[in-house]
C-alpha cells in the first residue's frame, strides 16, 4: 500500500475558492485513476483572515484502510508535494496561531517537491525560502498570483495547470489522463482547461535544490509564556491603557507583548500621509488595532501589529492614500511617519519605488475591485499558452488556443 500527501499553501479569504478548486481537482482525478482521496482545510487554531497564511490538504491512497489510516491526524506532518499559489510566502509562513515563521518548505519530505506559482526565477525563490537540511526539488509554473477569493474568480485556469504539474510530479497517483478526465467529466467541464493541464505536464521543469541553498537566517520565533511563569490567582492583567507620542500628543495603543502577528504579512500598507485627510478610518476599523495617532493627527501603522488585512486600504476614503504592497519589497519594519517627517521628498520618491517597482505586482484583495478580472481576462495571455477571451467571475471563460 502507499499513499500520497500535498498541502497547499494560499493567502486566506483572497485565495480560498482556488486551494479549495486545487485540493477538490486532486480528490477527483485520484477517483478517476482508481484510488482513494480527500480534501480538507486546515482550522480549528487557524481561522482564516484576509491575506493570513493558511493551508488546504489532500491525501490520496491506493486502498480506503490507507486513506482512513493517514486521516487519523490532526494535519499531515510530512508532504511529499508543497504547493504554494503565491510566491510571497517565500519568506515563510505564519499561520493565525503561535507557531513563529514556518519555512514554506518545512513540511516537505526529503527529495519531495516544492511547486510554486510565481514569475521569478529559482534563484530569486531562492533567497527568500529558507534552508532545508534535507535536498528537495522545485518545480514552478509561470504565472502571477491567482487572487479566486469569496469576493472574485479569476477563471485563469491556474488550477488545472497545477493538476497538470502534479500529474508529472506523481505519475504513480494522478495520471494525465485520469487529471484531464476530471477536469472535463466531473469538475469543470472544459476541453480547454484540460489542455491547460496538459501543457503545464509537458512544460513543467524541476531542479534539485541542495542543502547549500536557500535563506541562511534562523526563521523568527515567539517568545510564549510558561505556564509555571504564571502568577497565581484566577485573573488575567488586562492590556494596559495606551500612552501618549512625545510631547504629550499623539496616542499609541498598548499591545500585547507576546502576540505579534506581523510575521503573517503577505501585504503591507504603504501611506502617502501629504493625501491622509484624518477621518481616523483606519485607526477605528482595524481589526488589530495597529495604527499610532501621531502628534500632528496622522496614522501610522506599527509593522510589528500589522497583520496586512487590507482593511485600511479598503476604508480609506481618500484615493491613492493607503496602499497594499507585497510583503517581499521591504526588509524591515520601520515606522513610515518618521521616515516622512524626517524627510518628505525621499519618502514620496520612497513611496513611489514601492509602489510602482518591478517587484509590486497588481493584486488585488478583492475589496474594491471586484469586476477588474472581467476586463483583465480579456486581455491577458496565459503564460501556459491560453488566451483568454471572455470570462465573468463564478463562470466558465471561453478562450482559443495559440
Amino acid at each position: 500500500m502507499a499513499h500520497f500527501t500535498c498541502e497547499v499553501v494560499y493567502r486566506g479569504i483572497f485565495q480560498k475558492n482556488l486551494a479549495a478548486r486545487i485540493c477538490r481537482g486532486i480528490v477527483l482525478s485520484s477517483r478517476k485513476a482508481g484510488r482513494w482521496g480527500i480534501a480538507f482545510g486546515r482550522y480549528g487554531d487557524s481561522p482564516q483572515r484576509n491575506g493570513i497564511p493558511a493551508k488546504d490538504f489532500a491525501i490520496v491512497a491506493d486502498t480506503l484502510e490507507e486513506l482512513e489510516q493517514n486521516m487519523a491526524r490532526y494535519e499531515p506532518k510530512e508532504v511529499d508535494v508543497t504547493i504554494c499559489v503565491d510566491d510571497t510566502l517565500s519568506k515563510g509562513v505564519e499561520s493565525w496561531a503561535w507557531y513563529g515563521l514556518q519555512p514554506i518548505n518545512r513540511l516537505t519530505v526529503p527529495n519531495g517537491t516544492l511547486l510554486m506559482t510565481s514569475l521569478q526565477s529559482p534563484a530569486d525563490l531562492l533567497r527568500d525560502i529558507h534552508k532545508k537540511e534535507a535536498p528537495y526539488n522545485m518545480a514552478l509554473i509561470p504565472a502571477k498570483a491567482s487572487f479566486s477569493g469569496l469576493w472574485v474568480y479569476k477563471e485563469d485556469h491556474t488550477e488545472a495547470r497545477i493538476l497538470g504539474a502534479l500529474a508529472k510530479l506523481q505519475p504513480g497517483f494522478l495520471s494525465l489522463d485520469a487529471v484531464c478526465a476530471a477536469i472535463q467529466e466531473a469538475e469543470w467541464g472544459s476541453e480547454l482547461k484540460a489542455a491547460s493541464a496538459r501543457k503545464a505536464h509537458d512544460r513543467l521543469e524541476t531542479r534539485p535544490v541542495k542543502t547549500t541553498e536557500g535563506n541562511r537566517e534562523t526563521p523568527f520565533s515567539f517568545e510564549k509564556p510558561k505556564w509555571w511563569e504564571m502568577r497565581e490567582g484566577v485573573t488575567i492583567p488586562a492590556i494596559p491603557v495606551g500612552k501618549p507620542m512625545e510631547g504629550g500628543k499623539g496616542y499609541v495603543p498598548e499591545r500585547n507583548p507576546y502576540f505579534k502577528k506581523f510575521t503573517t504579512r503577505t501585504m503591507r500598507p504603504v501611506i502617502d500621509f501629504d493625501k491622509c485627510v484624518k477621518c481616523t478610518l483606519c485607526w477605528i476599523q482595524c481589526p488589530d488595532s495597529c495604527f499610532d495617532v501621531t502628534p500632528d493627527g496622522l496614522y501610522d501603522a506599527n509593522m510589528e501589529s500589522c497583520c496586512g488585512c487590507g482593511v485600511c486600504e479598503a476604508v480609506c476614503p481618500a484615493k491613492e492614500c493607503v496602499t497594499m504592497v507585497r510583503e517581499d519589497a521591504f526588509e524591515d519594519n520601520a515606522s513610515q511617519w518618521e521616515m516622512w517627517r524626517k524627510d518628505k521628498p525621499q519618502y514620496t520618491a520612497w513611496l513611489g519605488n514601492k509602489i510602482k517597482s518591478k517587484e509590486h505586482v497588481v493584486r488585488s484583495h478583492g475589496f474594491r475591485f471586484r469586476g477588474q478580472y472581467e476586463q483583465e481576462i480579456k486581455q491577458e495571455m496565459d503564460q501556459g499558452g491560453i488566451e483568454i477571451t471572455a470570462g465573468i467571475p463564478g463562470e466558465n471563460a471561453a478562450g482559443k488556443q495559440r
